[in-house]
């Protein structure tokens, strides 16, 4: 009875906010963890640590075109499964790293399983079974990525109790017991399960926003048509201005508390903490308001939200500073992150949705990589994040501009 009363599009959701919980927590927010204690044990300097998640960044932008397609063509089973197989023999191989060489080998190996078995996939799939709900959707499966920033603290304490390489043993475990089940939840598309978009457009009460979104989800631009848009452009670079800020941080913030600040690794996993629960209210809550506001102008005060925050963290050395940086920071992220998704299946339809997420991320890519890589020459070079800081705040003001500019195409000739 439950699953009839139940749309299954939700079930898509709940699964692919598992598998985001499980990225997030062993492997983008246990970054920074796992550079501390490699940093103590080698003594391999910011800029070699954050180079590898750097070139990780480039092996998914590379990645994307053809991952993209292949969503958009086979649909996401096989990607899932065989990116969970990777995640997993990848941490098995960091658990027994005893070179630089090792390191960045086995962390390339994680990130090609999860960069197969997340976002990109996960949003291709998410879009088709939502319209009118979309934002909701996206919201809710990204709230997966926020709760695995909340038991950080746990990792770290794990780290800490049975040393990073068990942690690493045991999060591969974790990823074939869990991750590889839930894969089989996710769906390409709702004709797949017999329903079809948002599993109520029939609603009679609704007839007139059912119409619209019926018209609208029937124009499908190919990534083609897409790139000859501004819209394409203009999106593509502040996205690309919000991933640098956010992967920047994610690579540096805890190294940034612990010797900039003087605070341990566990206060500064907290910091993280409270940033996450505040991802997860925007999530939750502020994704939402982009089912029934302009997301343009929601994506655009929440990009300035993210260079307040940068300023503040980069300006005063105070826990009332920092406090506020991850209140902000993380409410920004979380409500645009979802916002910036839903928007491109808004603009150029669900058909190809993949395939142009996968060409836009070749340009996302440049900025993911060159954030953290850059952070971490400067923190060697003058001893502080101060700076770099103060740069990427610059660059969150630019990359609101970006969207200001991002209006919705028209296609002259609709592709059935």
């Amino acid at each position: 009875m439950l699953n009839k009363k139940i749309f299954y599009g939700w079930w898509v959701v709940f699964s692919a906010s598992g598998i985001s919980m499980m990225f997030a927590a062993l492997h983008i927010q246990a970054f920074g963890a796992y550079a501390v204690f490699l940093r103590d044990d080698y003594g391999w300097s910011l800029a070699l640590l954050s180079g590898a998640f750097a070139l990780t960044r480039v092996e998914s932008g590379l990645l994307g075109p053809i991952q993209g397609w292949m969503v958009d063509k086979y649909g996401p089973k096989m990607l899932l499964r065989v990116g969970m197989i990777l995640f997993a023999f990848g941490f098995f191989l960091f658990s027994r790293l005893d070179s630089l060489f090792e390191f960045y080998a086995s962390y390339f190996i994680i990130s090609i399983g999860a960069s197969l078995a997340g976002p990109l996939t996960l949003n291709a799939t998410i879009v088709n079974w939502f319209i009118k709900k979309r934002s909701r959707a996206l919201g809710i499966m990204q709230f997966g990525f926020s709760l695995g920033g909340l038991v950080i603290p746990l990792v770290v304490f794990s780290m800490d109790s049975i040393g990073w390489r068990n942690n690493a043993l045991l999060s591969s475990g974790i990823i074939l017991l869990i991750g590889l089940p839930l894969s089989t939840m996710i769906h390409h598309q709702p004709e797949d399960k017999g329903y079809i978009a948002d599993g109520a457009l029939e609603d009679a009460k609704d007839t007139g926003f059912r119409n619209k979104n019926i018209q609208d989800s029937k124009v499908h631009f190919t990534a083609r048509q897409a790139m000859k848009t501004k819209a394409f452009w203009m999106i593509t670079i502040g996205h690309s201005s919000a991933l640098l800020i956010v992967s920047t941080v994610i690579a540096h913030l805890i190294l940034h508390l612990t010797e900039g600040s003087g605070m341990s690794v566990q206060k500064a996993a907290l910091v993280v903490s409270l940033m996450t629960i505040m991802q997860a209210v925007g999530q939750l809550f502020g994704a939402s308001l982009g089912d029934l506001y302009n997301k343009k102008i929601i994506i655009m005060l929440c990009m300035a939200m993210h260079c307040i925050a940068l300023l503040l963290l980069a300006v005063f050395d105070s826990t009332i500073a920092i406090v506020c940086f991850a209140l902000l920071h993380g409410f920004a992220w979380g409500t645009r992150g979802p916002l910036m998704m839903a928007i491109r299946a808004d603009f150029f339809g669900t058909k190809h949705y993949g395939t142009i997420m996968g060409f836009s991320s070749l340009g996302i890519t440049i900025a993911i990589t060159s954030g953290p890589l850059f952070a971490g020459y400067l923190a060697d070079t003058t001893g502080s994040y101060n700076m770099g800081f103060i740069i990427l705040a610059v660059l969150a003001a630019l990359g609101s501009l970006a969207f200001l500019f991002a209006n919705k195409p028209i296609l002259k000739e609709t592709i059935n």
